[in-house]
Order: structure tokens, then sequence, then C-alpha cells
């Protein structure tokens, strides 16, 4: 049973959703030698502000301040088995890049490509090409190789002393949480459901058992695997816990990785990237396999983001030796209706 491009991945003769990581591993670097040298302006960055491993990049590119010079396309919520689309621009096309679906940008390079057709993705403006949808290496990147073009105050995000442990922490949310709800949403059996249920939840546990003591997963500053797990909590009473059925508990219902979650997304860089529209409207419209009426939920209620959480009793310098980032431009803010604001 196969799933569509854009979730990139499939359910094996198992039962097992089994998610497609063969990227295109291009990279763009600052000294260019997979031909893309690091340029301002010339790549743009495409995303969709419903997925999780999009919003990785939104909100990294936030925290560094590199919205000069790499600019964003937001692609709409939802999409067809084909690729995801611009509809929400004029004309339904991306005003830079001139295309309706990203599609196009894939088969500009690779005419013959068959892979998922996913966010986030980095294109190179000239050209008309995708460059890479390396998932996990377009963050590290521009955190390393962009560094040039930070802004000042920047946050390192992947300081070079604990790169193991950001590493480790983050394959192991990858596996079991990341990809987790994935794997409970779209099993094909009850044996692969609950494999994957327990899976997801033992790795919660020993998340909330991490985070009671520190603020952050490593370290005493946010890093990238706080982005990493971010992006997961944020969807997850809104969807996981009742469309992929990850109903042990719901986030609200963990005390410390529902007050870790809402220190992050009081933080700037975070909260003010999630919509939560978009959120629903993709997962609730899109799986028409597992929501057939394409029926989209109105809450969970919101104001619960904006709850005090505590979490500075722990210590912790957010930003390290940086500083916060500054609003976002005024064509990537969410709009209000679409966010916790409309719930304050």
């Amino acid at each position: 049973m196969k799933k569509s491009d854009a979730d990139g991945g499939y359910v094996n003769p198992m039962g097992a959703f089994s998610r497609d990581t063969k990227y295109i591993t291009t990279r763009i670097t600052a000294d260019g030698r997979d031909g893309y040298p690091v340029e301002p302006g010339r790549y743009r960055l495409v995303v969709s502000r419903a997925c999780p491993w999009a919003n990785r990049a939104i909100i990294v590119r936030r925290l560094l301040g590199l919205e000069p010079v790499l600019s964003m396309a937001v692609a709409g919520p939802t999409h067809d088995e084909r690729s995801w689309t611009f509809d929400l621009d004029p004309g339904g096309r991306d005003p830079v890049l001139g295309i309706e679906r990203l599609q196009e940008a894939y088969l500009a390079r690779f005419p013959d490509y068959e892979r998922g057709i996913t966010v986030p993705a980095i294109v190179d403006i000239p050209t008309g090409q995708v460059v890479t949808n390396d998932v996990p290496q377009i963050t590290l990147d521009l955190s390393t190789e962009w560094r040039a073009h930070h802004r000042p105050g920047a946050p390192d995000l992947y300081p070079q002393d604990k790169r193991r442990e950001i590493d480790e922490v983050a394959l192991a949310v990858f596996k079991d949480v990341n990809d987790g709800v994935y794997r409970c949403g779209f099993a094909g059996t009850q044996d692969a459901y609950e494999r994957a249920y327990r899976r997801l939840f033992e790795r919660l546990d020993w998340l909330s058992q991490r985070l009671e003591a520190q603020r952050y997963l490593v370290g005493d500053t946010i890093t990238e695997a706080d982005v990493r797990l971010f992006t997961t909590l944020a969807r997850f009473d809104p969807v996981y816990h009742g469309h992929f059925k990850c109903n042990r508990h719901k986030l609200a219902e963990m005390p410390v990785l529902w007050a870790y979650a809402r220190d992050l997304f009081q933080t700037p860089g975070f909260g003010d990237t999630i919509d939560f529209d978009h959120i629903k409207r993709h997962y609730y419209v899109v799986h028409t396999d597992i929501n057939p009426t394409r029926i989209v939920p109105v809450g969970p209620e919101l104001a619960g983001w904006l709850e005090p959480h505590g979490r500075e009793s722990l210590g912790g310098r957010p930003f390290g030796d940086g500083t916060p980032p500054g609003p976002p431009p005024p064509e990537e803010v969410v709009p209000a209706d679409h966010t916790v604001l409309q719930a304050a």
C-alpha cells in the first residue's frame, strides 16, 4: 500500500510503515565541493508549514537569521499524489521559481525522478533545479556551512563539543518519535501498530525522565535535538493523538514534556512558526485512507500553549551567549487565526 509521494514512505508486506530516507544528498557548502556554494539569494527553501520535517528548517532559518540570504516558498497544506503545490500564491505559482508544483523542480534536475517529492527542499533559483531534500542534513548545514551569513547573536545549534550526544539523541527521537507517530498512523496490521505504539511511548517516557531535571535535551542551551523533537510535540494533540492513534496520553497529560514544549513554543523562533490550521488541514484532508470523510476537527483548545511553564527554574540559557531572533518578516507571519493567538 503506497502512501502519497509527499509523505515519503510506504507500508511494507509486514504491515509496517517504512520511510524512504534515500534523499538527494547534494550539499550546499561554503567551499562548493558539490557544485553548489553558499551564495546569498541563489537558493530558495521550499517548505510546508504543515510538515514537521519542513518545520525544522523554518525554525533553524529563523533562529540563525538567514531570512535575508535564503528566501522561502510556502506550499499549501494539502497536496495530491503527485506533489506539493503553490496554491497559496497568486495564480497558483511560486513568484520566484515560477512553478505550480514542487515536482517541476525535481524533474528539472532528474527527468526520471521516481521517489517522493518531499519538503523541505532547496532549489537553485537560476536553474530551477532541486539541489537537496536531505532532511537531517539541511538544518545541520544551515548551522555550519552558512555560518558567514548568520545574524549577529545567532545561537550555536550544533556545537562541536556536543555533536556526538546531539546526534545520538536526535537519532533516538527520529526512530521512535518523529517517525514513530507515522508508523502508528500508517500501520497496516494490528501487530505493527502495537509495536510502534509501545516504542513511541517508551521513548516519550525516556524523554520525560531526561528532561525532568534539565531544561533542554543536550546541555543548557537549545540545540538541533530540541528543534527535531519540538516539531512532533507541536502536532501531537492536534493530529497524532487521534488521527494516528497515539492515544495513551495527550501531550497535555504528560507534565514534563508538556512544560518543555510550552517553554520552546514561547521562545522566539519556535511558536511563531506553527500554523495549526495548516497542520490539521494537511493530515485530515490528505490522508483519506485514515480519514475518508476529510472532516477537520475544530479542537483542541490552544490557550494552554501560552500558560506559564516554570522551566526557568531548571536554569539554562536558551540562546547560550547569543540573543533571540527578531520578529519574522511581515510576509512570513503566520495568520492570527491559524495560531494560538486566537486563543490568547
